[in-house]
């Protein structure tokens, strides 16, 4: 081969590879903006945690017991619960907002000649929080709760007797209002908080409707036994008659009057809610793992009163007196005592609302749940039969537990 023809075919050879590489780094240059292209596409897309999470639980727990011949005793029941309990978060940058949707309601029915139908659960709670994150894990807060039940609720004493009436929706009815500081922080799935308000207000309320203070008072039950009857002249005087009163009694919805010189002590009632300024604590701890839930709360309040003056009821008349530091003296066997005035609401005197409620799901369907309240609120009477056959009312402390077995659904 000639010289010229190899210096050719080296020269094409080298113009093609050069080519080659101009090409290659083209296409190099291509897939790297399109590379920094999808970096800033994904960027821009939020792929952590969603801003709103709706989390909770519902379901229908039931149970049946037969008996026949059974010599322990017992009567035959069916008890059926539905329940509901739904959580909606927002949290996002420096914002947050919780809340909290807790329903229930049970019947069970009983195989024995009087009350044969029972409400065993019945419960409406809602609480919701606002807070802005002013530090890591603190936040200035704003908390509202509302707490009452769907019907009337009555101590079944099994007999033809009337059943006292106990409560009802609205009866008590229970509204929170209050600002303060925020402490939450999540740890292995588990979400804490802790709130604490000095500035926390509270309105008890005890609202019964004219229409439905008459059917009471018209049942023959009740007429036979001569309660919740209404009174002309205890309504001008007190300001409230029939099952009305007997509510605002039993919840403390009234005023005092006091008579200075003899210490006697009078209730009013001419209005259907307590309103209270104080402290509030509340603490919370939501935890999920696969289908296992726990859900429990704990609530703290006290009023900000002062009045020390303890109060005292004269067994054989009924009637209050206050210890006005006057001498007046007070004898266990002739007097009661009913704790401080303003029916024994006063700063430390703190009302307790405890609840827990756990819950398991498996077979996709089925759920074991448990759940406890405990409650202790001041100026809350309960009768409590003594072992001498009499009757004494004062506050004691409230608890219910719940387990079941039933269908499910958790979220």
């Amino acid at each position: 081969m000639k010289l010229k023809h190899v210096l050719f075919l080296a020269l094409a050879v080298l113009a093609m590879n050069v080519q080659a590489q101009e090409v290659d780094k083209a296409a190099v240059q291509t897939q790297v903006s399109a590379a920094e292209k999808a970096k800033k596409d994904l960027t821009a897309v939020d792929t952590g945690d969603k801003a709103w999470k709706f989390s909770g639980s519902v379901g229908l727990n039931a149970a049946a017991t037969g008996l026949f011949n059974w010599a322990a005793g017992g009567n035959n029941n069916i008890n059926g619960v539905a329940y509901s309990r739904l959580r909606l978060l927002y949290h996002k940058n420096n914002i947050a907002w919780d809340s909290n949707l807790d329903l229930e309601y049970g019947l069970s029915w009983i195989d024995q000649e009087y009350d044969k139908l029972q409400k065993s659960s019945d419960k409406i709670s809602f609480a919701t929080k606002f807070g802005w994150e002013f530090q890591k894990n603190w936040y200035l807060t704003v908390l509202g709760a509302f707490n009452t039940q769907f019907a009337p609720g009555k101590n079944y004493n099994g007999t033809a007797d009337a059943d006292p009436i106990v409560s009802k929706f609205m009866a008590p009815g229970y509204v929170d209002v209050s600002v303060g500081i925020d402490w939450k922080t999540s740890v292995n799935g588990a979400d804490f908080s802790l709130y604490l308000s000095p500035v926390a207000g509270r309105v008890t309320s005890v609202v019964v409707a004219d229409n439905m203070n008459q059917y009471f008072a018209d049942k023959p039950e009740y007429q036979t036994a001569g309660m919740y009857q209404l009174n002309a002249a205890q309504e001008a005087a007190e300001g409230a008659t029939g099952l009305e009163y007997a509510l605002k009694d039993k919840y403390a919805v009234w005023r005092y009057t006091t008579d200075e010189t003899t210490g006697k002590v009078n209730k009013s009632y001419e209005k259907n809610s307590r309103a209270e300024l104080g402290l509030n604590i509340k603490g919370a701890i939501n935890y999920t793992y696969k289908d296992f839930k726990l859900n429990t709360t704990l609530g703290l309040y006290t009023p900000y009163a002062w009045d020390k003056t303890k109060v005292y009821k004269e067994i054989a008349t009924g009637d209050m007196y206050a210890d006005l530091g006057n001498g007046a003296t007070f004898p266990e066997l002739t007097y009661d005592y009913l704790g401080y005035r303003d029916n024994n609401r006063r700063f430390g005197n703190f009302d307790i609302d405890w609840t827990v409620n756990l819950s398991y799901q498996f077979l996709k369907c089925l759920q074991v749940t448990l759940s406890t309240d405990l409650r202790y609120y001041n100026g809350v009477k309960i009768d409590k039969k003594m072992a001498d056959g009499t009757i004494q009312s004062g506050e004691r402390v409230q608890f219910k537990g719940m387990i079941g077995l039933g269908v499910g659904y958790s979220f």
